[in-house]
């Protein structure tokens, strides 16, 4: 009967997992990234102010 390498299944389902946040923190930056700068047609808060 053979064992199964349970170390190394946890191992892969571990970096599975730290793949996968970082994957989502990524994509969350991004988001902030495009959130954050205004649209081509659009004037910035600060400067509609000033308008």
């Amino acid at each position: 009967m053979t064992r199964d390498n349970y170390s190394y299944k946890k191992y892969q389902k571990e970096l599975s997992r730290k793949k996968k946040a970082e994957e989502k923190k990524q994509r969350k930056l991004e988001k902030k990234a495009i959130d954050a700068s205004p649209e081509p047609g659009q004037v910035p808060n600060d400067q509609a102010a000033l308008e």
